[in-house]
């Protein structure tokens, strides 16, 4: 039965069928080893890892499927970890509330800059996807009302029930369940119709609108449904962080977002996920051992990405595909 939920045939011997569940069983028993090891402060590490994740598949949607590359996709993490701090703050604490409100800005937003960006291509698109972040960096720091440059910190994690957000175990689980049915979903929109026209487009945009296709409207469409995506990931962030900040719209952010998406496999569902992983992994090992840890973190991406190509996840699949018979 579960097979019919499935887009194509799914080998349950495929390599990367037991890759996959491998890395989620994992992310699955995070909370289990901290709280047998008393450690709990793997589940914030590896909830941080999940979140960005889900901020990386929605980029994904862009660079790897779509050709957009987007350097102010950051500012969507921000509305909604800023539509959970600014409604806490006037006393609503209803999850569900706080959530719509953050999808509904998002989408907003972005229906509004799409139509300006789409209109331009390559560096164009780039820079000014950029300077919106920026204009949204400085509309935050100047609300000193809400925090301004400081941020905001939440008095208390959103009610969303019927979970408990405060329980960090709950939240960890949250994120993981929104995860996983984010890579479902964007499984089932990549093999469908609409996604096979995205991928037209992102190969030849011109003969796909002389095959009558609205390419500008299907780039919206895609760039509105990136940025809600984007949106959902920063309220999980402001719960599990307990803060947001205007510092969330930069454009370095936006830039980890990219770094994610490269290094695991750009227009690879499970691209980000392996690249968020490696990413803040490597972050994190090599800020304890060194002050200059950026240099050699760089020249690591900078291997991978040459070595590769395709990135880690896009590698292993091209290995897989090669040893299947």
């Amino acid at each position: 039965m579960w097979r019919a939920l499935l887009p194509e045939p799914v080998s349950l011997r495929a390599p990367r069928t037991w890759a996959v569940g491998a890395l989620l069983l994992m992310f699955a028993l995070v909370p289990v080893h901290a709280h047998v090891f008393d450690q709990p402060f793997y589940m914030t590490q590896f909830g941080r890892i999940l979140v960005y994740a889900i901020a990386a598949c929605s980029l994904n949607l862009l660079i790897g499927w779509t050709g957009l590359v987007s350097l102010g996709h950051a500012m969507y993490l921000a509305i909604g970890a800023y539509a959970v701090a600014i409604l806490d703050f006037h006393g609503v604490h209803d999850g569900w509330l706080q959530l719509g409100t953050g999808l509904a800005g998002a989408a907003v937003v972005a229906l509004l800059t799409g139509v300006v960006v789409l209109r331009t291509s390559g560096m164009g698109f780039i820079m000014i996807t950029l300077a919106f972040a920026q204009m949204f960096y400085f509309l935050g720091v100047s609300l000193k009302h809400y925090g301004g440059d400081d941020g905001m910190r939440l008095t208390q994690r959103s009610v969303l029930a019927p979970l408990d957000l405060g329980s960090p175990t709950q939240r960890y689980y949250l994120v993981l369940g929104g995860l996983v049915l984010l890579l479902y979903l964007s499984w089932r929109l990549v093999h469908a119709r609409f996604g096979h026209v995205l991928r037209g487009i992102k190969a030849n945009e011109r003969r796909m609108r002389a095959l009558g296709f609205e390419a500008t409207r299907l780039k919206l469409v895609v760039y509105v449904i990136a940025a809600c995506v984007a949106s959902f990931a920063g309220f999980l962030l402001a719960n599990l962080t307990g803060y947001a900040s205007p510092s969330y719209t930069a454009w370095t952010v936006s830039g980890e977002l990219i770094v994610m998406v490269i290094l695991g496999g750009a227009g690879t569902v499970i691209g980000p996920l392996v690249g968020a992983l490696a990413l803040l992994l490597l972050e994190e090992w090599l800020a304890a051992l060194t002050t200059h840890w950026m240099a050699p973190l760089g020249l690591a991406i900078l291997l991978v990405v040459v070595l590769t190509q395709r990135g880690l996840y896009g590698a292993f699949l091209a290995w897989s595909r090669e040893r299947a018979p």
